[in-house]
């Protein structure tokens, strides 16, 4: 794909090289909003894991009978813990024709006046995004709706696309969740500068587990997830200084499918944050970073934990 035009800007690049090159021409000030001013979550109904998924998500459980009311409850724990740090949570009702539907942010993401809905790759994904409540509450903000769900491509929007939202770059993990198509679809849809894409490793199936943009100002990545090592490197270097690698114990325990939802405050589940070394914890805490954690091991069955339950409102 190389570095393409698309309205006059380069948009897409297709190694550590050109992205490095591409960054380093300095067009890509931090002047846009970085964080959102609210979230949108939805809760468990009649929670249990299917496995249509399984077939490309490792961290999916389906040894263990997950435990419904022990999900609605994790999933009420963390609409509290988020709504406590002062932000607000638009809290959406369960589906149980889709019970473990509860990971929004894959499904459905937002710019600012714009609803994006995602091309999902399995059958229950898809019939998440056909949902007309999420869509009329938005229209309802004034949001537009930009529909890929029945465009010809897969994009799971930031279950592979990882955003600083603050410089308008993207950087695009390739794996079964999204094609060259959805590539493409997605650097549109969310109006970036810049989109970086490159190949996770074939065990790997978003890019959100493995790594999250801080508040446009520090970076979380395990590079052993890379099919290219150059590529974390090249990443690393977009945030000099305030990059934390971690490991793949870290990385298994769902540390890096974190998110920060101010520029200080920096949510995880419990399990993420036990998982930290005391290094790691001291380099997100000497960043300006407060850790906030709760328990999702229930939640977490069916291969998804913090990150993917909370869709950012922009």
């Amino acid at each position: 794909m190389g570095i393409g035009k698309y309205a006059g800007c380069i948009v897409i690049v297709n190694s550590a090289s050109e992205f490095s090159q591409v960054l380093n021409t300095g067009h890509y000030p931090a002047d846009l909003p970085a964080v959102p001013r609210g979230v949108f979550m939805v809760e468990p109904a009649d929670f249990h894991v299917s496995s249509e998924t399984s077939l490309d998500n490792r961290y999916l459980d389906t040894e263990q009978n997950a435990d419904p009311d022990r999900a609605f409850f994790q999933y009420r724990q963390l609409v509290k813990l988020v709504r406590g740090a002062g932000i607000p949570v638009k809290s959406f009702p369960g589906d149980p024709a889709t019970p473990d539907g509860v990971f929004p942010n894959n499904v459905f993401a937002t710019v600012p006046g714009r609803l994006i809905v995602g091309s999902m790759l399995y059958p229950g994904r898809q019939a998440e995004a056909g949902r007309e409540d999420i869509r009329a509450h938005f229209t309802s903000l004034g949001h537009d709706t930009v529909d890929l769900s029945g465009t010809d491509c897969v994009a799971e929007l930031t279950g592979p696309l990882i955003l600083d939202r603050a410089r308008g770059i993207g950087f695009c993990g390739m794996s079964g969740r999204v094609d060259d198509a959805g590539v493409r679809a997605m650097h549109r849809a969310f109006a970036l500068q810049l989109t970086f894409r490159f190949d996770l490793k074939p065990d790997e199936y978003h890019t959100n587990v493995l790594m999250s943009v801080l508040a446009g100002r520090a970076c979380v990545i395990h590079a052993e997830a890379f099919a290219d090592e150059h590529v974390p490197l090249a990443i690393a270097g977009a945030f000099p200084g305030f990059t934390l690698f971690i490991d793949q114990q870290e990385k298994d325990a769902f540390a890096g499918n974190c998110i920060a939802l101010t520029d200080s405050d920096l949510f995880m589940s419990q399990a993420g944050v036990d998982s930290l070394r005391p290094e790691s914890r001291a380099a997100l805490e000497s960043w300006g970073f407060v850790l906030h954690a709760t328990e999702l091991d229930e939640i977490e069955k069916a291969g998804g934990s913090l990150r993917c339950m909370v869709a950012e409102i922009f």
